[in-house]
């Protein structure tokens, strides 16, 4: 097979001899083809001149647009042409034969589906050519004025492809005015979930209202936008541009986001592909709940389509991953991603996020940076990779400025938002961040991490009022986080309801498990659950946790005082000067914990000698206290400086 012989038109050779303007929209196709769009658009203004057809008009306008001459294209399909031509092929509203006189006068224009085939010569002595004014505006004689019209007022298609234009051009508001605020095609016979394409593809009606959405955004009118998207969706299933806009907005709420994606019209639209459109879009859905949905979806398309390399697919296991605070496996499967396709940008928040959460690859993060900057510059993705070397760091000024560069770059871009945020958290700038994370929260009103967060700075503020207005409309969107439900159960116990908290705490691990999570993660949700206990005086509950800490991460100092109070209540005193003194071994200068242990020794002295539980006895131990006293005297007078970065949960302890 000669791949550089159509031979498509072969049959059409034998209908007939072709005329010159046959062969040059031959040319003209080609041309677009091949991406030779000077030479398309030459062509296709000589056709034009003879033709005055609209859908030659139309594919000019096409080619002016993929060169992004959008005014010159704007200007070509609104100004007049002859109202009767010799033959439109048209496909008008969702592919149906249909003039929408009655809904804007709004007919269809589709040109043959490649923009090329024989056509007849057009009969130019009914079509004069419209005579040219000043400036070269439209000077419409009397005579002419009933017989002419707008390719925007003939047809769909050109109507979507001139707001378009204006959608480059920044004029929104003018947009917003060709394609009505909303659609005006809605109570018509012809639209609707359950009503196909007939030619299958993606209906110019769905299209629209995307577009309509995107106006939306631009005008800050957000609720509107949703509402424009999950129209064009619920239009044509096939519309991922919707979807998109939609999930990785975070538009909806993941409840929300469910429901809506699994109540699509998938066999009314897509019958053949149904499942698999379905599948792919649940896939790529947030994975707060629903877990065992998603692993079936995600087994599905690996053994029922052959997807297993696919990048979406992997990067549906990647986010299961990141969710669950796997950061090394999480990592993994974005490395081999970016092994597949250089840059995918759903992909390489999580990729860069790993980066930052793993230590050991901070150096690769620097080097990856600076390649996303030298390959792509225009892509807000390389900017936030510099962002967040910079935050990995603990050089928060620098890091902002690249967070902002970014939002600025692409205002829609939730990562760069929240980081921009807690770079002053990080810097103890707590109202600031709250500002900040404010902001993200109004801009993205599906997702709970803003509200989260500003809840957590109001903790840090002891704004205990405010952070639970913060945590509950957190817990109104989203209710299956189990970092939401630790900070839940952090103010109930602040609030001196300690049963509460340890049911909070209780849930958090468990959903936790549910998501099979990293227990490294949660070693602070253990402690907060065995304070509640201790509170409580449920002193075997509290001793079970604060050891499963020590299961954990041996060399936890805030398990060992904790577990070494629990015996001292108990009234098991060897046992608590042994913790007190491995935790002390840990964190020396904890003053507590010397306090602590002073009142444990004065206890065992009351009871017995000190060769039992210190080597060298009584005046060894006073020796080793004046040394460690001493030093946290030393300590107190040096500056404290904050470490950068903060536990995956806030503890009560």
């Amino acid at each position: 097979m000669d791949v550089f012989q159509d031979t498509e038109m072969e049959s059409d050779n034998d209908d007939g001899e072709w005329g010159m303007i046959d062969r040059m929209r031959l040319w003209r196709h080609d041309a677009l083809m091949q991406h030779l769009y000077e030479t398309a658009a030459f062509w296709g203004d000589k056709i034009l001149s003879w033709t005055n057809d609209a859908n030659d008009a139309f594919w000019l306008a096409q080619t002016y647009f993929m060169t992004h001459q959008y005014a010159r294209a704007e200007r070509l399909l609104t100004r007049p042409f002859p109202a009767m031509t010799s033959k439109v092929q048209s496909a008008p509203l969702n592919g149906l034969e249909h003039r929408l006189v009655e809904d804007l006068k709004m007919g269809s224009l589709t040109a043959d589906t490649k923009g090329k085939g024989k056509e007849g010569h057009p009969d130019t002595s009914i079509m004069p050519q419209l005579p040219m004014g000043d400036a070269g505006m439209m000077q419409i004689p009397e005579e002419l004025q009933d017989s002419v019209s707008r390719l925007v007022d003939m047809s769909v298609a050109c109507r979507y492809l001139a707001a378009q234009c204006q959608v480059r051009q920044g004029n929104w508001t003018d947009a917003t005015e060709m394609l009505g605020e909303a659609n005006p095609f809605r109570h018509s016979a012809r639209s609707g979930p359950a009503v196909p394409n007939v030619d299958g593809g993606i209906k110019v009606e769905a299209s629209m209202c995307h577009l309509r959405g995107i106006l939306m955004l631009k005008l800050n009118r957000g609720d509107q936008a949703k509402l424009c998207f999950m129209e064009a969706l619920t239009l044509d299933v096939k519309c991922y541009d919707a979807f998109d806009q939609l999930v990785s907005g975070e538009m909806m709420t993941p409840d929300e986001e469910w429901e809506f994606i699994q109540g699509l019209a998938y066999r009314e639209q897509t019958q053949d592909d149904a499942d698999f459109v379905q599948l792919i879009y649940t896939s790529q859905l947030r994975k707060y709940k629903h877990a065992e949905e998603h692993a079936l979806t995600r087994r599905r398309l690996v053994e029922e389509f052959g997807l297993s390399d696919n990048p979406d697919v992997l990067f549906s296991f990647a986010d299961a991953l990141y969710a669950q605070f796997r950061w090394a496996d999480c990592y993994t499967i974005t490395t081999r991603i970016l092994g597949l396709v250089s840059i995918h940008d759903p992909t390489m928040p999580l990729h860069i996020a790993c980066m930052y959460h793993l230590n050991h690859l901070h150096s690769k993060l620097f080097i990856l940076a600076h390649e996303l900057v030298e390959r792509e510059p225009e892509n807000p993705i390389s900017w936030y990779a510099v962002g967040v070397w910079y935050l990995a760091s603990g050089k928060w000024p620098q890091a902002r400025q690249y967070f902002s560069k970014t939002s600025l770059m692409d205002p829609r871009f939730g990562p760069a938002w929240i980081a921009f945020a807690h770079t002053f958290a990080m810097e103890g700038e707590h109202d600031h961040a709250v500002t900040a994370y404010s902001t993200c929260a109004r801009m993205f009103t599906g997702s709970h991490l803003p509200l989260l967060f500003v809840g957590m700075e109001q903790i840090m503020l002891s704004n205990h009022l405010l952070a639970d207005e913060a945590l509950n409309a957190a817990y109104a969107a989203c209710d299956g986080d189990p970092l939401l439900i630790n900070e839940l159960g952090v103010m109930a116990f602040t609030h001196g309801d300690y049963q509460r908290a340890a049911d909070l705490f209780k849930r958090s691990l468990e959903l936790a498990q549910v998501t099979q999570s990293s227990q490294m993660s949660w070693t602070t949700t253990y402690l907060n659950l065995g304070t509640c206990y201790r509170k409580l005086k449920n002193y075997e509950m509290a001793k079970t946790n604060y050891q499963h800490v020590l299961e954990i991460e041996p060399q936890h100092p805030q398990g060992l005082g904790y577990l070494a109070m629990v015996y001292h209540l108990l009234g098991e005193i060897d046992k608590a000067i042994i913790k007190y003194h491995e935790a002390l071994s840990i964190d020396p200068i904890n003053g507590h914990l010397i306090e602590l242990l002073n009142l444990a020794l004065e206890s065992d002295l009351c009871c017995g000698s000190l060769e039992k539980v210190y080597p060298g006895g009584e005046e060894a131990f006073r020796a080793m206290m004046v040394s460690l006293k001493t030093k946290v005297l030393d300590a107190s007078k040096k500056p404290k400086v904050d470490k950068p970065g903060a536990d995956v949960a806030m503890s009560v302890g």
